[in-house]
């Protein structure tokens, strides 16, 4: 139990940081896709790259990578329009 929620406090974090280093304004896409997005960047991230004892750096910027390109992907598919 205690996992699941470190995913979602992870994937938040991480979501916000993928929403960060984005390029271009992200900022049309709701907050609970942006949580998703980060949700999945750290479960890809540190199911591909992590394993180790400890904080592991390159999972770390893998999901932050990941979050990013989702967050993107996510803006791209479902972004709403500014007026």
């Amino acid at each position: 139990m205690l996992g699941w929620i470190g995913v979602l406090i992870g994937g938040t974090i991480i979501g916000l940081l993928g929403k960060f280093v984005a390029p271009g304004d992200r900022d049309n896409i709701p907050l609970w896709l942006t949580i998703i997005c980060g949700i999945g960047g750290v479960l890809i991230g540190y199911g591909l790259f992590g394993g180790t004892n400890g904080f592991d750096w390159i999972a770390f910027f893998a999901a932050v990578a990941l979050a990013a390109v989702f967050v993107m992907i996510a803006a791209a598919v479902t972004g709403r329009s500014k007026v």
